[in-house]
């Protein structure tokens, strides 16, 4: 059975899709972009700072639908330019210290209102 995800403490998802979707135990967080969700709009920097936004909605999205960091088995980064891997990639680990999770990084040639990342993920329990 599908079950949709939706917190207030990550940003709300700019067009017709949920946050999240729960299915048989399997969680599919929707790409964030660095959204603040106190404001809806994107937070200030550079792909240091934007990364970090995008990880923390992660997390609230897994905090409300049961989950953890742990708990990720995949995510894909979307960059706005392969320059910006060396700098997502240092903040990205912070979150997956241990047991990392399977992953896929790109460029794409453009990201929703002018992000320079976007991460989607998958978690198990």
């Amino acid at each position: 059975m599908k079950k949709i995800i939706s917190t207030s403490t990550a940003p709300s998802a700019v067009g017709p899709y949920s946050q999240a979707v729960e299915v048989s135990g399997t969680l599919y967080i929707s790409g964030q972009i660095p959204l603040d969700p106190a404001t809806g709009k994107m937070v200030e920097g550079g792909i240091t700072e934007q990364t970090e936004q995008v990880l923390k909605n992660i997390g609230e999205i897994l905090k409300a639908a049961g989950y953890r960091f742990s708990d990720v088995v995949k995510s894909t980064c979307l960059l706005a330019d392969m320059s910006y891997f060396r700098e997502m990639n240092e903040v990205y680990a912070r979150y997956y210290s241990e047991k990392q999770p399977a992953r896929a990084a790109f460029a794409v040639k453009g990201l929703p209102l002018g992000a320079l990342v976007e991460i989607e993920t998958i978690a198990v329990k």
